[in-house]
């Protein structure tokens, strides 16, 4: 079962997500600083300041879905906040928080599934592919690339949907394909204010293309 997929201390080593920008940032001044500052902890926080850092993110975006609970850019941004969170504790004790995640991004896509370019399928499917399966999570290659395959038809240029489909491609074995949808991601426009979190991804992108081409000539 690819060693349940992964051990349970790193299943959610990856499932940290850096999504597109509601609208102008000026319409939504809120959202905007809990993207920037995810990437900052993120990408530059380490060990207990990362787990802290996500926890303050976790209560900034509950706060935003308590003042637009009907905004699914709200809960998307409280699943992120809450995957991610997960993925820095690792362990049983991060099956919690991938749970309450899920409950998060299914909101949101009960509320617009076109939110955010079809973020909340994106996050959803990586989850679905980074856990573990039953009985110890609820893990499911099959509905993650259902899920990863819609967020493309609504975003087929997108850095996200093309790199998390690319690795999601890669754990499957087929690097030829995986190459693609990398090179496609590498050639995603830039997004307005997220600049920390473009250049982290493409540093993730070449990372992972390295691999890909290191399976491909063998």
């Amino acid at each position: 079962m690819k060693m349940l997929k992964r051990t349970v201390a790193m299943f959610l080593a990856g499932v940290s997500l850096s999504l597109s920008l509601y609208a102008q940032a000026d319409e939504w001044p809120e959202l905007l600083g809990v993207q920037q500052q995810w990437a900052v902890v993120n990408y530059s926080l380490q060990d207990k300041e990362k787990l802290k850092g996500f926890d303050a993110l976790i209560a900034q975006a509950q706060g935003l879905t308590q003042t637009w609970p009907d905004r699914a850019e709200a809960w998307i941004w409280l699943g992120i906040s809450q995957s991610s969170a997960a993925g820095a504790q690792g362990g049983l004790d991060a099956l919690g928080l991938a749970k309450q995640a899920r409950e998060s991004f299914e909101k949101a896509m009960s509320l617009d599934e076109t939110a955010l370019s079809g973020s909340a399928m994106t996050s959803l499917g990586v989850l679905y592919h980074k856990l573990p399966g039953w009985p110890i999570s609820f893990g499911s290659d099959k509905k993650a690339e259902k899920l990863l395959k819609q967020a493309l038809t609504l975003n087929p240029e997108g850095i996200d949907p093309n790199y998390f489909y690319a690795e999601f491609l890669f754990d499957d074995g087929k690097y030829a394909k995986a190459r693609e949808y990398l090179l496609l991601a590498k050639q995603a426009q830039p997004r307005p204010n997220r600049e920390f979190a473009d250049s982290s991804r493409q540093k993730e992108i070449d990372l992972l293309l390295a691999k890909v081409e290191k399976k491909l000539t063998r």
